[in-house]
């Protein structure tokens, strides 16, 4: 039997876990799930006979050591920033490795050590990033191979509430971590190409410039600029590229509504409030208004931001129940984003019987003899459970699959890797389409870069 040690058994390891545990009889696999809360773990390994839990200590340099020398290949399924210690011990222990999470500068830095010693630490193996480059990439070489050079490509991802879920009027619940959702978008201006030049978005403006998308069968979103949409530009090989841009998808209207938080201060995660614990709901947003011994907090708030009383955003605020004086924040020195995410858990969390939603969206803007062209490619994967959503499924499988192929050798790759070339995406592409994740692509009127003012 050969083991493999996934580290980490949170919400996106559901999918990965079951994909490699359905694989052990054939491929003769011993899972070992390793994570701090072993109930979680014992769960998803559900008594199978070829895996096991056990609880475990990031931070226990012994047991992190004595766990990874049996494994013969690791899967880190850890927040980002543990990841690294888990990489340094695969590198002194000769183990190949692999992550969903972005390529950090202290995970960059070992790439020379970690090709000399013949290994592959495969990194952003997940939707975004992972599907969202493989996907790119499938395209991008495909109409390179065909002869066409390459002059627009925008990508989209978002994870939303699906359709038969959505009950609310702001058309959105928290389906991955809701303190990114509530910070999005900070510590700098969102950049892009547009045509030929660098164009930046500033956060005081960047819920209000967004491109309206249009997904056959799942009707209207918008998307809001993602912070470097230049990230990947040299990885992708578009370096002659006149217009490039990256965002998040949501459903039209969010951010107009947002802005509304954003222009009050309430997404600012840089001070504390004081006295937040004793704090009903109703005092924090008043904590932002102008005093008044006769105006109400909605008055104040209507009127400092002009939002008139018939106005949907403000239903949606009312929704929100962010007027309650009996509501209570009971978060100590708390920041106004922590408290904002509180109030929003209120409404936005996934109930047991809903389900989750991943939408992806690619545009390719290409010329070819002469003329130019459009592609457009859409995914959309829908969730069964709280347990098996379509987050877990589109970081999971990804992984899951990666992983197989990296201890049957089948992805060769050395060094710290990301998965861009042909020999790693191919297969795991045409692997995901097993599972109903699949992009339908369709050739559209070239239009050139269209973001929106709205």
């Amino acid at each position: 039997m050969r083991t493999i040690l996934i580290i980490g058994a949170g919400k996106s390891t559901a999918y990965l876990v079951k994909y490699l545990l359905d694989k052990s009889v054939a491929e003769q696999l011993h899972i070992t799930l390793a994570d701090k809360n072993i109930d979680f773990a014992t769960k998803l390994i559900d008594h199978h006979p070829n895996g096991n839990a056990i609880a475990f200590d990031i931070f226990d340099e012994q047991q992190r050591t004595k766990e990874i020398t049996k494994a013969d290949i690791v899967v880190s399924m850890l927040p980002a920033r543990f990841h690294i210690e888990v990489a340094k011990d695969c590198l002194t222990l000769n183990k190949n490795m692999v992550t969903a999470s972005y390529v950090s500068k202290e995970m960059q830095a070992l790439h020379k050590a970690v090709e000399a010693k013949g290994l592959l630490f495969l990194n952003e193996m997940g939707v975004d990033p992972g599907i969202d480059h493989m996907s790119a990439m499938q395209v991008i070489d495909r109409i390179k191979a065909n002869g066409g050079e390459m002059i627009l490509f925008e990508s989209f991802t978002g994870g939303l509430v699906a359709p038969e879920s959505d009950d609310n009027l702001w058309n959105y619940k928290f389906t991955w971590n809701p303190r990114n959702v509530v910070t999005a978008g900070q510590g700098g201006a969102a950049k892009f190409l547009q045509e030929g030049k660098f164009k930046y978005i500033p956060y005081h403006r960047l819920f209000r410039r967004t491109e309206f998308l249009e997904v056959d069968g799942y009707g209207r979103f918008e998307a809001y600029a993602n912070r470097d949409s230049l990230k990947y530009q040299s990885l992708y090989g578009l370096d002659a590229i006149q217009t490039l841009y990256r965002g998040t998808i949501r459903r039209v209207g969010f951010g107009k509504a947002w802005q509304i938080f954003i222009m009050l201060g309430m997404t600012d995660d840089s001070y504390t409030i004081e006295d937040s614990e004793h704090m009903s709901y109703r005092d924090f947003v008043n904590s932002f208004l102008p005093y008044s011994h006769t105006d109400s907090v909605e008055l104040k708030l209507r009127h400092q931001l002009k939002i008139d009383q018939d106005d949907i955003i403000w239903e949606k605020l009312e929704e929100l129940d962010m007027f309650n004086p009996n509501k209570k924040v009971e978060l100590q020195n708390a920041t106004p984003a922590q408290i904002l995410q509180k109030i929003l858990m209120d409404s936005w969390t996934l109930q047991q019987d809903d389900k989750d939603m991943l939408v992806m969206y690619h545009k390719f803007g290409y010329e070819l003899n002469g003329e130019k062209h459009q592609i457009d490619a859409t995914m959309v994967c829908k969730g069964e459970n709280q347990t098996y959503t379509a987050m877990a499924k589109t970081v999971g499988l990804p992984v899951a699959i990666a992983t197989l192929k990296v201890l049957n050798k089948e992805i060769q790759e050395k060094g710290v890797k990301i998965p861009i070339n042909k020999n790693i995406y191919e297969p795991i592409l045409s692997e995901l389409i097993k599972f109903d994740i699949i992009f339908k692509e369709k050739e559209v009127k070239y239009l050139g870069y269209n973001i929106l003012n709205t």
